[in-house]
């Protein structure tokens, strides 16, 4: 058996007629740059996120940005956000020209740590970025209350969690804006590169739309200094065919996820501990080994394709060197880093299918911890 990591050929299948009914409609049209597609795209993805308003941008990173920049986020300002996220969520703090500041995260969900985040509020932090890590919704309400004190703005960085919830509501619905990614792997993707800002504040909304299109209300007429960050109207004509079945596709990843929790019970990993206030939806299935590479290895051998998200943390890499703390500040962060695994996930991963890579884990986890009884080879929890 061969299994991939992604399997984006079946995730096109189900709606292949769908968007090619789309694209002829666009091609007969030629409304190529903002057309119908995206003004219907955004309109059914704020009223999904259960936001006022959605607007979509050419990726994920330029949400982030641009959301800060319609915010009034710049020089001078610090931004809190997770050590462990991708490096595109400082990144997009760095182009907005503010400082990123990193806090650690919470050994269990390896989402962000409300006490690390208190921890790092100054006088000059402006924002809060809270990043839904791996489809696992991050503690809104005790960032919020963070925010509240401390009279400091809310970005959501939802780029792996389209449709996941927190105590019932839908993430992007609670910060002063969210950033999302369609990357063709995330659970809602689409051809290429695509991202969405969602808000409920109208100016934010309309800043985000001028500083999108070269900071034009109208045609010719340049209020702001903007770019070309524009969502393609092909991308999003696969975006409203892909939204239509995302619940659909998150239960499969759901399924799938207690599938894997289920028959690698007795496996010598960790596995992922969700908390309970939260519907994950599962953008990865990440475990943790103290023999990650071995385990990967084993796995190639067995044709099974994993991943690793992510193996440098954010102050470790080149791009920030003497810009962030050193080694050792994150421990958490840093631990994880060495021990993250993450196995195949998408909707159409069947019950078959986990049951091949749970044996294969299986066999590897124990060989690798010497023959010792499951659990027994890690000196951390077991899920």
């Amino acid at each position: 058996m061969h299994v991939p990591f992604v399997d984006l050929k079946a995730q096109h299948a189900a709606v292949a007629d769908d968007v090619a009914a789309s694209w002829e409609g666009v091609f007969g049209r030629c409304d190529f740059v903002l057309g119908g597609e995206v003004e219907a795209f955004e309109r059914e993805f704020a009223a999904y996120c259960d936001t006022g308003h959605a607007v979509g941008v050419d990726s994920g990173t330029s949400a982030l940005e641009l959301a800060f920049r319609a915010l009034g986020i710049g020089p001078g300002d610090e931004v809190i956000t997770a050590a462990n996220t991708f490096v595109a969520t400082a990144f997009a703090i760095s182009h907005a020209g503010a400082t990123p500041v990193l806090a650690d995260v919470d050994p269990a969900t390896l989402t962000i740590d409300p006490d690390a985040v208190e921890a790092a509020v100054t006088p000059r932090t402006r924002a809060i970025v809270p990043v839904h890590l791996y489809g696992h919704p991050a503690p809104m309400d005790p960032i919020q209350d963070i925010a509240r004190r401390h009279g400091l703005l809310v970005v959501e960085d939802a780029a792996q969690a389209h449709g996941a919830r927190y105590r019932g509501r839908r993430v992007g619905s609670f910060g002063d804006a969210a950033a999302f990614s369609f990357f063709p792997a995330k659970n809602l993707g689409c051809y290429g590169d695509g991202g969405a800002v969602v808000t409920d504040d109208a100016g934010v909304a309309d800043r985000v739309r001028h500083l999108r299109n070269y900071g034009q209300p109208r045609k010719y007429h340049h209020d702001l200094v903007g770019y070309n960050r524009r969502l393609d109207t092909l991308q999003a004509a696969v975006l409203r065919a892909n939204l239509r079945r995302l619940d659909g596709w998150n239960a499969s990843r759901r399924a799938a996820a207690a599938e894997y929790v289920n028959a690698l019970e007795d496996a010598a990993i960790d596995l992922p501990a969700p908390a309970d206030d939260v519907e994950h939806v599962w953008h990865l299935f990440v475990v943790q080994s103290d023999d990650r590479e071995g385990l990967m290895a084993g796995l190639a051998e067995a044709r099974v394709a994993t991943g690793v998200h992510y193996p440098v943390p954010i102050h470790l890499q080149k791009a920030y060197a003497g810009a962030l703390p050193p080694a050792g500040t994150f421990p958490v962060t840093e631990a994880a880093a060495q021990r993250v695994l993450s196995l195949p996930m998408f909707p159409a991963l069947g019950a078959e299918t986990v049951s091949y890579v749970a044996a294969e884990i299986r066999s590897r986890a124990r060989a690798a911890a010497g023959g010792v009884a499951p659990g027994q080879a890690l000196g951390t929890r077991r899920r």
